[in-house]
């Protein structure tokens, strides 16, 4: 069963939206690179923090029910969807 995100994640998100399309409206306005940039930094540190947000969630309710449940397949599941997540991305 999935949880459904908190709100604070989806007022993040909201949030987000907001800022990429300001971004978009600076890039077409021509405006100063460096503020562009600026303001693309501060898209991806929020974007980080609604993944951390969520990644807690996933532990707190997925890890966490099938440890309870003592699935060892659904354990093994959530551990393996975790560790291929991080290695897609792995930079």
């Amino acid at each position: 069963m999935h949880q459904a995100p908190p709100k604070s994640v989806i007022t993040r998100l909201r949030r987000i939206e907001g800022q990429v399309r300001g971004v978009s409206g600076m890039v077409e306005e021509g405006r100063y690179c460096i503020d562009i940039l600026t303001q693309i930094q501060a898209i991806k540190a929020a974007l980080g923090k609604v993944e951390d947000e969520l990644l807690k969630g996933h532990a707190a309710h997925c890890v966490e029910e099938a440890i309870r449940d003592g699935d060892v397949k659904a354990q093994r599941q959530k551990f393996s969807e975790l560790v291929d997540l991080f290695a897609k991305y792995r930079g």
